[in-house]
């Protein structure tokens, strides 16, 4: 018997389910594999060792890693063929505004280029030549002498796959399709049929858009043609739609065609024009107390408009002035109502929890990075399933794009928006740790997003092995700090790193280096906002923070 949650799951339909498909392809390697990172994202899971030399991919991408404290990308070159060659090429050292059709102007020189996948956050991408030929010019050269993309020097190896896997066709390696799959990352503003049309249609004609929320924010955009497709994937792949956030990453998409019923925020057919939504039997609306509700985003409410990132300034796919203006901008919606498939909520679902590890105060721990939580509450009738009431959908999305999926104390993370739109403190029972099911949150100081100055210090970004700690009592040192993490019973960190504090600072601050990012999330779990005792002031200090970094 499915829960009201369970059902609420399954409204997308064959949207979602293309999205779930896709999905399940790009991470298949890691639901193989114990360790978070076995293969590099978007490839083949068939080749999860080196061949050879019995590494695994982990081994190669800890070998190839930059220092995370400023050491730098390192020239590999003499490694460089010890993986087995292969057509496609793992690149390394992209800078931030890099899309990628500056990818195929630097590297087809190399030779034919079939397929290209970006991976923004990481600032990597994989590249799959035609032939073995083509990728093997491509890494002797960046052995060899420098090789520049988009400004940037970058670093290249021979991938331990052979293909990349995509979504569709997979026995064409040339396929296209008229229909991508878009998905946005780190969404922090609201993303309407109109925003994406903007953003679109300047690059090829758009037909249609369907707007869709499973695992964050993802749309498929329908082209006029597959060339149109291309061109656009080419020069927004990578793309900011706006400055520092919502990053695009493009795949070609399952369906051939999308089917639109109605023209709003989140599906639009622009053959079509009239097409509009049909309540059938809908009857007398319920008579509202207090008339319409307010428009509680005035103009001021978001601030100035936020300018769209220009158009890659390649001339095969920049436009003349006639057509479209380098730097365009879209104003954001005056309200957040359509922002997504569902009706908005402030409210997540989260499942996959560890029983006898996971709590209220673990989850408010994780998940206070992204917005300022409410309440915490777990199901009873689902085990290992919390609700999350955080400020603002908003907030909910952040969540959703950066911790699902993720792995805490071995069990996977399943983020997802909620039916509820508030949680309710009703059947409230004992955790296996003792701790109450149910806890409200509204009031605590240990909230970031409390003000607009307070928010705008937090750095927003998926987790990754290396923690900021700050509000750490000076007397306290790396030893005192590792022996916290083993009275915990975490794994310890390998890097220590203090920031230089004024003489008069009553705290310090600084970085540890954990092995891997599912140490690091662990870590911050358990010990994010730990009081720590000073046993000789016979006092506990202020609440120490952590957060990726």
């Amino acid at each position: 018997m499915s829960t009201p949650e369970e059902a609420g799951q399954r409204e997308e339909g064959e949207y979602g389910r293309a999205a779930k498909r896709l999905k399940t392809e790009e991470t298949e390697a890691d639901e193989r594999e114990e360790g978070e990172e076995e293969l590099e994202e978007g490839e083949d899971s068939d080749s999860g060792s080196l061949p050879g030399n019995g590494e695994s991919a982990t081994d190669n991408r800890a070998r190839w890693s930059a220092s995370q404290f400023g050491a730098g990308l390192r020239d590999n070159g003499e490694d460089s063929h010890r993986i087995s060659p292969s057509p496609v090429v793992h690149v390394r050292g992209l800078c931030e505004a890099v899309v990628e059709a500056d990818l195929i102007d630097a590297l087809e020189k190399f030779g034919p280029i079939c397929y290209v996948m970006m991976m923004p956050f990481k600032r990597q991408a994989l590249v799959e030549f035609s032939a073995v030929e083509s990728a093997d010019r491509c890494v002797s050269c960046g052995a060899k002498e420098p090789v520049y993309i988009a400004g940037q020097q970058a670093y290249f190896n021979y991938s331990t796959s052979k293909r990349i896997t995509r979504p569709t066709n997979a026995d064409n390696p040339n396929s296209g399709n008229k229909v991508l799959l878009l998905s946005i990352q780190n969404p922090l503003y609201p993303i309407t049929t109109d925003v994406l049309y903007t953003v679109c249609n300047p690059i090829g004609s758009v037909l249609r858009i369907v707007i869709f929320k499973r695992n964050g924010i993802q749309a498929m955009v329908e082209f006029e043609s597959v060339q149109c497709a291309q061109k656009a994937k080419a020069a927004l792949n990578g793309a900011d739609i706006y400055a520092g956030c919502c990053t695009l990453k493009i795949e070609y998409a399952r369906p051939t065609r999308l089917n639109v019923i109605k023209n709003d925020n989140e599906s639009w057919d622009y053959t079509k024009p009239y097409l509009v939504r049909r309540d059938r039997g809908k009857g007398r609306q319920r008579q509202a107390i207090l008339g319409e509700h307010p428009s509680s985003y005035s103009d001021n409410g978001y601030g100035p408009p936020c300018p769209l990132l220009p158009l890659p300034g390649n001339s095969r796919y920049k436009l003349t002035s006639l057509d479209v203006p380098d730097m365009v901008s879209y104003p954001l919606p005056q309200s957040s109502s359509s922002y997504s498939g569902h009706a908005p909520s402030s409210v997540a679902m989260v499942s996959g929890l560890h029983p006898s590890k996971m709590n209220c105060t673990r989850i408010f721990n994780l998940f206070c990075l992204y917005g300022n939580i409410e309440k915490v509450k777990f199901m009873k009738s689902v085990p290992g399933t919390a609700l999350v009431e955080m400020g603002d959908e908003y907030a909910v999305d952040r969540a959703i794009t950066h911790l699902n999926s993720i792995k805490v104390f071995g069990k996977r993370l399943n983020v997802c928006v909620s039916k509820q739109h508030a949680v309710i403190p009703s059947q409230v029972f004992e955790l296996e740790d003792g701790s109450s099911s149910y806890k409200d949150f509204a009031m605590t100081r240990n909230n970031r997003f409390s003000s607009a100055g307070q928010a705008s210090k937090n750095i927003i970004q998926p987790p990754s092995a290396v923690l900021h700690y700050y509000n750490v009592p000076p007397c306290i040192s790396q030893d005192h700090l590792l022996r916290l993490c083993t009275e915990h019973d975490l794994p310890g960190f390998v890097k220590f790193k203090m920031f230089d504090a004024k003489p008069s600072s009553k705290t310090i601050s600084g970085l540890l280096e954990f092995d891997s990012k599912t140490e690091a999330v662990e870590v911050l779990t358990v010990l994010n906002h730990y009081q720590i005792r000073i046993p000789k002031l016979h006092h506990c200090s202020p609440d120490t923070a952590l957060q990726s970094f």
